[in-house]
């Protein structure tokens, strides 16, 4: 859900932020909506997106759910946990210099680096320096404890995370958080692909909680919108 500028230098605009009375920021509602109803039971404040492959657009996905709970109300922080690829500053045309790397060696505080003022009730908190050995921070208890802190401070606590399918990542934060939403990319993500970043989340014991089926397109029989949530993870079966 996004469109490109056409510059010297290849820009992002976040929709639901730039027209949020588009068609396409009515569909980030409507999966806003659907995790509302997915959370009655075990309510979802920590929530991670992840995809089975690069460019299925689960950052993109991520910028937008961000910005319209924010505009819903709540006080959300968005965490570029992407350590190998971050490009949430890019969306939100901020610099990178610090980020979550540097809060969790310590040195500095979330309140210190994190972005505020770009939507109202939105934090975004960059990824900062790529580290070496991400597998290994995201791993480590100061990682784990990171997140029940935020929650302590935010209503939503939402992870940019990197493909399931790519590297472990994804794998090792899915027991840390709520739930997880998996990205798609209609005609292009083959199902068995799909498939087995399912089971591998699972066999993370990841909370499934949606798929997002992305770049849908317009005149498809029976889509309305790029993206199209399904609320229990059966579906994507």
């Amino acid at each position: 859900m996004f469109k490109k500028k056409k510059s010297k230098q290849e820009e992002y605009i976040v929709l639901s932020q730039a027209n949020p009375k588009s068609a396409i920021a009515e569909a980030y509602r409507s999966l806003r909506t659907n995790l509302g109803f997915a959370g009655v039971d075990h309510p979802c404040r920590s929530i991670m997106v992840t995809s089975c492959s690069p460019q299925d657009g689960k950052s993109i996905t991520m910028s937008n759910l961000a910005v319209v709970i924010a505009q819903a109300g709540h006080k959300v922080i968005l965490v570029d946990c992407d350590l190998r690829k971050p490009v949430q500053h890019k969306h939100f045309h901020i610099d990178n210099h610090c980020g979550v790397t540097n809060c969790l060696l310590g040195q500095v505080t979330v309140e210190e680096t994190a972005h505020t003022g770009l939507v109202e009730n939105l934090t975004l908190l960059t990824s900062g320096p790529i580290p070496p050995n991400p597998a290994e921070i995201l791993n480590s208890a100061k990682t784990r404890a990171f997140w029940p802190m935020l929650s302590e401070k935010y209503e939503y606590v939402l992870i940019d995370v990197p493909p399931v399918l790519a590297v472990t990542d994804a794998s090792i934060l899915a027991t840390q958080v709520d739930g997880a939403i998996l990205v798609v990319n209609s005609g292009v993500t083959r199902i068995d692909l799909a498939r087995e970043a399912r089971d591998q989340l699972l066999k993370a014991n990841a909370r499934i909680i949606g798929v997002v089926l992305n770049q849908v397109k317009m005149n498809s029989v029976g889509y309305q919108h790029y993206y199209y949530y399904y609320g229990d993870s059966e579906s994507a079966k």
